[in-house]
């Protein structure tokens, strides 16, 4: 079974709560999310993996209204998060989303897991060399991949962000990427800050067909290129950094044990 796991939950350390916000009228980012993977034709289920903390049971109970299973798992370890929701489900391959990106495209994904499906790749992702803007990506993994990365992974960014561990044996796993002919990965879509969400609104509001597509947000920046200049300051990569930095602690402290 091909199973759509995205990670979500409320306690955002950037800004809290981001996931619930509205960005349309009352529909909020994991409302959009959600309804843009509806349009995906190869996937089976989708399933919203949040925490087991008590301030994601709003998170959870929204969800389940939308009609979508909701999955509880630990809070930090991300891995074992997606470990235990796809073993539930008997998921066999998983495609990873989180639950920021509002303007995920269904078309990228269909193609990736495509690609995945018709070779013998144990992951495949638009991440690896990144030319899709920020916010339009997704990876496609299999199960065995997934289970071998929980068994073996330890260190805090592996556990925290579940594929760098595949990432990482590039000849234990079979790993692909795909690109585009032209690089438009200085674009962000995502929702990290207060002014990802006005651009969001924005997009929103000025492209009004669903679902939006990689190509729609394109035409949109090279007809108004100021409106993308909203949140350009923001580091694309910081909560990875943030976790390579835990990462030397995590090491250091192993050391002197």
């Amino acid at each position: 079974m091909i199973g759509c796991i995205i990670q979500a939950r409320i306690g955002s350390s950037r800004l809290p709560g981001k996931v619930l916000m509205p960005i349309d009228g009352e529909k909020t980012v994991n409302f959009h999310v959600l309804n843009q993977l509806k349009f995906c034709n190869l996937i089976d289920k989708i399933v919203v993996a949040t925490t087991n903390l008590e301030e994601d049971d709003i998170l959870a109970n929204y969800v389940q209204d939308l009609g979508f299973d909701c999955f509880r798992g630990s809070p930090n370890d991300v891995l074992d998060r997606y470990y235990n929701c796809a073993k539930q489900y008997s998921f066999s391959t998983i495609i990873r989303i989180t639950s920021d990106n509002p303007v995920i495209d269904p078309q990228l994904i269909d193609f990736l897991v495509k690609k995945f499906s018709d070779n013998s790749f144990d992951y495949v992702s638009n991440t690896l060399e990144r030319t899709y803007p920020h916010g339009i990506e997704a990876e496609v993994f299999s199960f065995k991949s997934l289970e071998t990365s929980w068994k073996e992974a330890s260190l805090p960014s592996e556990r925290e962000h579940v594929t760098p561990y595949i990432q990482k044996y590039p000849k234990k796993f079979s790993i692909h990427n795909i690109k585009q002919e032209k690089d438009y990965s200085h674009l962000r879509c995502t929702v990290d800050r207060i002014n990802d969400i006005e651009l969001i609104k924005s997009i929103f509001l000025k492209i009004k067909k669903r679902p939006i597509l990689t190509g729609d947000i394109i035409s949109l920046s090279e007809k108004e290129p100021k409106l993308f200049e909203l949140n350009k300051e923001y580091d694309l990569e910081e909560g990875y950094q943030k976790s390579l930095k835990e990462d030397k602690e995590f090491l250091k402290q192993k050391n002197s044990n």
